[in-house]
């Protein structure tokens, strides 16, 4: 069975939003730099509660978007002459496109026209952004500006990243804000039953796949679908 770069968005939805909604959290208004040559990225020069450094323990430079040739390239694909430490994970992504079919991580090159709803840097890094987090079970991401328009796309890791329990309100948030926010989402199901095996969320599904109930500690949560397989409405019990 092979995937698609819809399939992989569509997993990544809300797991990918809840970890940045999370990020956003613990960064708060730190200033990023990144030094590739030594594989170092840093969030610093904050204030109030952040003001200390942030040292991430790996960096992962997935690619860049940039608005002239209006295309993505892939870390692995350039002549910057980077350590293998900062693209070892963009190469992987390809071997892992090569293997599911999926030829825009294979590419070493993707247009805009390309990638459904890319119409800029900031859309398409985050759609390439996403299905990498899908295929490497890495969530925390991070796009910055580089210049002219362009803009960079890395994976992060740091141990104040990972995602805290499961938590009815913040399920909820989630749930209700995640698929609006996906840069590209066909498949409303397969992204609620990715992030309830995800988290993980002991799901009950109705036989004719209309809703699905999701138990957690102190919550439980009914999610109900249209006619077209859309997330038609959200009810919670909490506490």
């Amino acid at each position: 069975m092979t995937l698609t770069l819809a399939d992989l968005c569509d997993d990544a939805a809300l797991l990918s939003f809840e970890t940045q909604l999370h990020l956003a959290e613990v960064i708060g208004d730190r200033r990023w730099d990144v030094d590739l040559a030594a594989g170092r990225f840093v969030f610093g020069g904050g204030t109030g509660e952040h003001t200390e450094d942030l040292v991430c323990a790996r960096v992962h430079l997935l690619g860049s978007a940039a608005p002239g040739p209006r295309s993505w390239l892939w870390s692995w694909a350039t002549s910057q002459g980077w350590s293998d430490d900062v693209t070892d994970l963009a190469r992987w992504l390809r071997g892992f496109g090569q293997q599911q079919g999926v030829r825009e991580l294979v590419e070493p090159e993707v247009g805009f026209a390309d990638v459904p709803g890319a119409d800029d840097p900031l859309v398409a890094g985050a759609v390439l952004m996403d299905a990498a987090k899908a295929a490497a079970g890495r969530w925390a991401g991070y796009s910055g500006p580089v210049g002219g328009g362009t803009r960079a796309a890395f994976l992060l890791e740091h141990p104040s990243f990972v995602l805290p329990a499961p938590e009815g309100v913040r399920v909820v948030r989630v749930l209700s804000e995640g698929l609006m926010a996906a840069p590209l989402l066909t498949d409303h199901r397969r992204a609620v039953a990715a992030y309830a095996a995800a988290r993980p969320l002991a799901s009950r599904w109705a036989p004719d796949g209309t809703e699905v109930e999701l138990s957690l500690p102190g919550a439980v949560v009914t999610v109900r679908f249209d006619e077209l397989g859309r997330v038609g409405g959200i009810a919670s019990t909490l506490g």
